[in-house]
């Protein structure tokens, strides 16, 4: 589904990413994880074409998408729940909703899929309300919702859980759990909530100053060798 070869980039004379490579299969859920700084945002836009690519290679499908732009990816099939959410604080609920279909046409781009009200409950309730009404977790609910209406191949997640309270941390990942096991798509989730990663990811990769300094599967990411990169 999603591969990354060497992929490198710069702000000036920084060296922000240094040969990241790693692959995404449909129907898993891989955790990107390490600390504040470290890269792990810079290369989330790198993969939505947001931020150029300096070195390396970005392919989805076999396809090389490296040079593309982020309507491009997105018409690909890349959705992208950027760290801070950046709904529309001004459309209703329904309003950001459609904003998620703008990459489909005709009769596909005009009807709210039913099922995202099956995931995300509270937003049927909220259709009419502005977005930027809603508390920070209903917001980031939608944000996720609006990404899924976009039929995704991937869905890129950064940081859900960034100042959501307990009990919609949750229901987030009572979401991504089903995502992931209705098989139809990847997920590539950038968390620093550990607990959180662990609990649904079934493949990791670690940053640390800009390189992968660790990767591999679920049962190894409890490691000490791992968790000396994270604040956990």
């Amino acid at each position: 589904m999603l591969n990354v070869e060497q992929l490198n980039q710069y702000y000036g004379a920084a060296h922000t990413l240094r040969g990241v490579s790693l692959s995404l299969n449909k129907g898993e859920c891989l955790a990107l994880l390490g600390r504040n700084g470290v890269g792990k945002t810079t290369l989330l836009k790198c993969l939505m074409g947001v931020l150029p690519v300096a070195k390396g290679h970005v392919q989805l499908d076999g396809k090389d998408i490296t040079k593309l732009k982020p309507h491009e990816r997105a018409s690909l099939g890349i959705a992208y729940v950027p760290q801070g959410r950046e709904i529309f604080a001004r459309l209703t609920v329904e309003e950001n909703l459609m904003m998620g279909m703008a990459v489909k046409s005709g009769r596909q781009a005009s009807k709210i899929k039913g099922e995202v009200f099956e995931l995300f409950p509270v937003l049927k309730e909220m259709l009419h309300r502005r977005g930027g009404d809603l508390s920070g977790g209903q917001q980031q609910q939608l944000a996720i919702a609006r990404a899924l209406l976009a039929d995704p191949k991937l869905i890129i997640l950064d940081e859900p859980t960034e100042g959501i309270q307990p009990s919609i941390i949750k229901d987030i990942g009572k979401v991504i759990r089903l995502l992931r096991q209705r098989g139809d798509m990847a997920i590539l989730l950038c968390e620093q909530y550990f607990d959180f990663a662990h609990e649904l990811a079934d493949r990791f990769v670690v940053l640390s100053r800009g390189e992968v300094v660790a990767s591999g599967t679920q049962d190894k990411m409890n490691s000490e060798d791992v968790k000396r990169h994270l604040a956990v």
